[in-house]
């Protein structure tokens, strides 16, 4: 290992917020704040609201962010007539905390947006996704201003692209271009919302049969990046694997982090031959590493899910996984005979020798200090391997389809 392989494998970021957690601690006291700020992040609680017109599409929207089907198990019901009366909430099949609520339908004559908002309960819900399937109407514009009003976050999701390009297709056969009328939708729906007062409105272009098309990525990135930072975490670990930039930015967010669960590891580390670990240092590896290969939908029910998503073969993506470890089921004497590798000892040192240079107590964990550098390669070797692995599955389902 190199000084350039040791540099990318602690950015400066990292190595700052090393150095603040051992500023005013001992070891110990140091990892116990950091599992409990790991066990934290991961629990915290994310409600975001979707409504619309019945018939919108939302529950199907629902579904596809979650990574279900509208026929699998735990799905939000569909149907062209209303089928939700009441907000009802649907937790992500892997993270429980992230939970959608299905919100009752707008548009009805009787429709009065703060009676609606009361009766949903506005103050739960950390932002609202607006789906219609059509042009924005009244309704939807009221409901914003009502959102706005009461100091809430909203972002409008024109559903059904896909429907409307096929009909200009139709009745533009001559003269169809699919950029020119996406940006005509998307310029009548701007217009228009801003003319009723919704300033700088955010209209997303989408269709859940076509995630990998038009503005699915992009509104991701755009809820990631304006949620608050105690929530973007679970937001982002929560999205399903249908685009690039999502599984760059999972790999970055668990980069930040493989020093905090190694940490963790080596606080519990006694010894009993050079490199082995207790039984409860190998059981929080390998839920760590479970993590990656759920998250970066390499396990083989998001496989098989990613696979109906876009009419692929299971077995063809699973055969451009290169990785033997990532196909591998993550289980207790593989993990031991990993980390009882010679070569990774040597590694290990040379791990704590570069951290000691700015967190200086590192140098002088002795046991504790090589169980902490074997932790860290060994996460983020199999990082990097899921990560790649994934950016070539989802290449494989993207054939023929952009």
């Amino acid at each position: 290992m190199d000084s350039k392989e040791l540099s990318d494998a602690f950015p400066d970021n990292q190595m700052k917020e090393m150095k603040m957690a051992f500023e005013n601690s001992e070891f110990l006291q140091a990892a116990d704040n950091i599992k409990r700020s790991l066990v934290n992040i991961n629990s915290i609680p994310l409600n975001i609201a979707v409504t619309g017109e019945s018939g919108s599409g939302k529950s199907t929207f629902i579904n596809v962010i979650r990574g279900l089907g509208d026929e699998d198990e735990g799905s939000a019901k569909t149907g062209v007539v209303q089928t939700t009366m009441v907000a009802t909430p649907y937790s992500h099949p892997r993270h429980r905390n992230v939970k959608y609520w299905d919100l009752p339908g707008i548009g009805t004559d009787s429709f009065r947006p703060n009676e609606y908002l009361k009766l949903v309960n506005l103050e739960q819900f950390d932002f609202f996704v607006i789906v219609t399937s059509e042009r924005f109407k009244d309704c939807h514009i009221q409901l914003a201003q009502a959102i706005n009003s009461m100091g809430k976050k909203f972002y409008f999701v024109r559903n059904k692209i896909d429907a409307d390009l096929n009909a200009s297709r139709t009745l533009r056969k001559s003269s169809y271009n699919e950029d020119q009328i996406l940006k005509e939708i998307r310029n009548n729906c701007v217009k228009r919302l801003f003319e009723s007062g919704i300033m700088f409105p955010r209209v997303f272009l989408l269709s859940c049969l076509e995630l990998e098309k038009y503005d699915f990525c992009l509104m991701q990135k755009t809820l990631e990046n304006e949620l608050p930072s105690h929530k973007k975490h679970v937001f982002l670990l929560s999205l399903p694997n249908t685009c690039f930039q999502a599984l760059e930015n999972k790999r970055i967010a668990f980069r930040n982090q493989i020093w905090k669960h190694a940490l963790v590891s080596a606080a519990k580390t006694s010894l009993l031959s050079p490199g082995l670990l207790f039984d409860a240092d190998v059981d929080f590896l390998i839920s760590t590493m479970q993590e990656y290969k759920e998250t970066f939908g390499l396990d083989h029910i998001s496989l098989k899910c990613l696979a109906k998503t876009f009419d692929k073969d299971v077995h063809d993506l699973r055969s451009v996984i290169q990785s033997e470890l990532v196909l591998k089921e993550i289980t207790y004497d593989l993990v031991v005979s990993l980390l009882n590798r010679p070569q990774l000892t040597e590694v290990a040192r040379k791990i704590i020798n570069y951290a000691a240079v700015t967190v200086p107590m590192m140098g002088n964990m002795a046991a504790g200090g090589v169980a902490f550098g074997t932790a860290y390669w060994l996460l983020y070797s199999f990082l990097k391997d899921v990560a790649e692995d994934s950016r070539r599955v989802l290449s494989k389902a993207l054939e023929n389809t952009l």
